[in-house]
C-alpha cells in the first residue's frame, strides 16, 4: 500500500482541525486622534476590556486589529475597506463620530460584513432583509425622549437648544422638536457649532435673548463643555440637560463647575454601584470595570468604553452560535455571524438588554437608560 495514501486521512484530519481552530478576526475602528478622540480613546479602552474579559470563543482565539480614523469619515471608509479586503476580518466594530460611523456602515453593507456600531446613528432602513449593521447605543430618539420627558416633569416651559452642526446635533434637535410637537415645552432656538469651534458666545447670546428657563445641549465629549462654560460666564441660572454623549471624564474636567447640576440620560453602567442588587446591569457592569482596570491600569466612569464592551458581548455571544454553521475567515461565517447577531435575544449588557431582529437594527428599550445628575464632579442616580 502506498505510504502516502495511508497517511492521507491523518493529514486531512490535521488540516481539518487547523481550519476548525481558525482565529476569529475583529476589525476595530476608532478615533485616536482628531476632534473625536476624547470619545474615541475611551472606546479603544473599552474594546481592550472586552478582549480581556473574553479573549476566545469556544477555544478559538480572537484577533483584534485596531485602526485610527482620525475622526474623519473618509479615513474611516479607507480603514474599513483595509480591514475587510486586506486583513480579512470577520466583523467590524466602531467608531467615535456619527458621520464616520455612517460611512463604515455603508462599506459593511457593500462588502457584506457584519458591523456593530458603537456611536449613536440613524440607520438606513432601505437595507431591508440584508441589513449588516446593528447599533449598540440607545437610539438618539430614545436618548432624548427620556430627557425631554423629565424636562416636562420638571415643569420646563421653554428650552434653548445648542448642538453640533452635524448628524449628532440633528438627532438631538429632532428629539427636542418631537417633545415640542407633543406639547411638552417650546423650543426657542436651534443654535449650532462645529466640533472644532473655540467659542459659542454668539450662539449663547441668541439663546439667552429668548429668556428660556432651560437649555438642552446636543454636543459630546470635550466640545460638549463649551456651551456650559459660556452659559456660566453669562450667569445663566436655569436648568441644563444633555444626553449620554456628555458622560465623559474630559467633559467633566473641561466644564468644571459650569456642569454642576446638569441632568442627562445615561446607560445604567454609569451608576452601577448605586443600582438595586437585582438590576440587570449591576453584576456585568462590575465585571466590566474589573476587566477595564486590569487591562488599562485605571478606573472608568465614562459611558463610551462601556458601549465598546457591550459590542464585544454581542459579537462573542453570536460568534459562539455562528461557529456551528461555518468556519471563521469565510464569507459563510460572516453571513452566519450576521444572522446570529440579528437573532440576539435578551442579552444583558452594561448599558441595556439587547434584542435584535432581521428587521430592526436597534436592540434596546427604555430599560437601557437611567437619569443621572452631576454632583460634585460625580454622576448620581436619579430614579
Amino acid at each position: 500500500m502506498n505510504k502516502w495514501l495511508s497517511i492521507a486521512p491523518l493529514l486531512a484530519g490535521i488540516l481539518s482541525a487547523q481550519a476548525a481552530l481558525a482565529d476569529i478576526k475583529v476589525g476595530f475602528v476608532t478615533a485616536l486622534s482628531g476632534n473625536g478622540s476624547s470619545i474615541g480613546i475611551p472606546y479603544a479602552k473599552g474594546i481592550a476590556a472586552g478582549h480581556e474579559y473574553r479573549g476566545t470563543v469556544d477555544g478559538e482565539k480572537i484577533t483584534l486589529i485596531q485602526l485610527d480614523d482620525g475622526s474623519d469619515p473618509s479615513a474611516a471608509t479607507r480603514a474599513a475597506r483595509k480591514l475587510i479586503e486586506e486583513e480579512k476580518v470577520d466583523i467590524l466594530i466602531g467608531t467615535a463620530t456619527a458621520p464616520a460611523t455612517i460611512a463604515i456602515a455603508s462599506v459593511a453593507g457593500e462588502l457584506k460584513v457584519p458591523y456593530i456600531a458603537i456611536s449613536p446613528i440613524n440607520l438606513n432602513e432601505r437595507e431591508g432583509a440584508e441589513k449588516w449593521t446593528v447599533a449598540v447605543p440607545q437610539p438618539p430618539a430614545l436618548m432624548v425622549k427620556v430627557v425631554t420627558d423629565r424636562m416636562h416633569r420638571d415643569g420646563v416651559k421653554s428650552a434653548g437648544y445648542i448642538g453640533f452642526s452635524d448628524a449628532w446635533g440633528d438627532f438631538v434637535y429632532a428629539g427636542a422638536k418631537a417633545a415640542e410637537a407633543a406639547g411638552q415645552f417650546k423650543v426657542i432656538s436651534n443654535e449650532r457649532y462645529s466640533r472644532t469651534d473655540t467659542s459659542v458666545t454668539g450662539q449663547i447670546l441668541k439663546i439667552l435673548a429668548g429668556r428660556p428657563d432651560s437649555v438642552l445641549v446636543g454636543g459630546s465629549g470635550t466640545q460638549g463643555a463649551l456651551p456650559l462654560l459660556t452659559l456660566a460666564d453669562r450667569n445663566f441660572k436655569g436648568r441644563i440637560y444633555g444626553t449620554p454623549a456628555l458622560v465623559n471624564a474630559d467633559f467633566i474636567r473641561v466644564a468644571g463647575k459650569s456642569a454642576e447640576g446638569i441632568l442627562v440620560s445615561a446607560g445604567p453602567v454609569i451608576v452601577a454601584e448605586q443600582l438595586p442588587d437585582d438590576h440587570f446591569a449591576r453584576k456585568i457592569s462590575l465585571d466590566f470595570r474589573a476587566a477595564y482596570e486590569k487591562v488599562n491600569k485605571s478606573e472608568t466612569r465614562d459611558g463610551f468604553s462601556a458601549y465598546s464592551f457591550d459590542a464585544w458581548l454581542i459579537f462573542t455571544e453570536a460568534a459562539a452560535r455562528a461557529k456551528a454553521k461555518a468556519t471563521p475567515g469565510t464569507q459563510e461565517f460572516r453571513q452566519a455571524l450576521k444572522d446570529e447577531i440579528f437573532s440576539t435575544r435578551e442579552l444583558a449588557g452594561v448599558h441595556a438588554i439587547y434584542n435584535y431582529t432581521p428587521v430592526s437594527n436597534y436592540g434596546v428599550d427604555e430599560r437601557g437608560l437611567v437619569l443621572v445628575r452631576l454632583v460634585d464632579g460625580a454622576w448620581k442616580y436619579e430614579p
